[in-house]
């Protein structure tokens, strides 16, 4: 098997990979992260998570390289990190009742044969009905203003959803596993 890179520096990603229980490495790629004119939500973060992989390329040749990156869309508008206190109470007050959708760019670069799978998985959290009181005291408890949507699925970010619907919850934290398996799989990548 070809070593396994990680293109990030993401500790939920990193989390999520080692469930896998493969050997890799993670490396942080230098891109320009930019929203370019026209592109759709989904089309920007399957060109990140290509650039993301592709980047570490020349100083990481015969590697399976890993890209991810993901966007929050809420009615027709992005939204990001919010990483204030402020923005995230802004976001999360616009969330309450309605549904937030989390896109999540994947691409697996083989950087001996050229070869990249690319997708993108979706996943909608329900969020509840959410008074300024719940949303302050949730972000004074968890402190999420470094994750789009400004809240932790896989903390207690849980507690403000009504319901979860898509092909696989990993997305929601950033790094689709159930898909990622089918790409190392077509790489030959057994597992377990």
């Amino acid at each position: 098997m070809l070593p396994l890179l990680l293109a990030s520096s993401s500790v939920y990603r990193r989390q999520l990979l080692a469930r896998l229980q493969l050997p890799f490495t993670c490396s942080s790629p230098d891109i320009d992260e930019s929203h370019r004119s026209g592109e759709t939500a989904i089309e920007l973060v399957k060109r990140l998570a290509e650039e993301k992989a592709r980047a570490l390329a020349g100083s990481h040749p015969a590697h399976l390289i890993i890209g991810s990156d993901q966007v929050a869309v809420l009615g027709n508008r992005i939204i990001g990190k919010p990483h204030t206190f402020e923005k995230a109470r802004e976001q999360l007050l616009a969330s309450s009742g309605a549904s937030v959708t989390f896109l999540t760019g994947l691409a697996l670069f083989n950087s001996q044969t050229g070869d990249c799978q690319v997708d993108c998985v979706p996943f909608t959290v329900h969020m509840r009905t959410l008074d300024p009181a719940r949303i302050e005291r949730y972000l004074h408890a968890e402190q999420p203003y470094d994750c789009a949507g400004s809240f932790k699925a896989e903390g207690l970010g849980v507690s403000l959803f009504q319901s979860t619907e898509g092909p696989d919850a990993t997305s929601l934290i950033g790094l689709p596993l159930i898909r990622l398996i089918d790409m190392l799989l077509a790489e030959g990548v057994q597992i377990p």
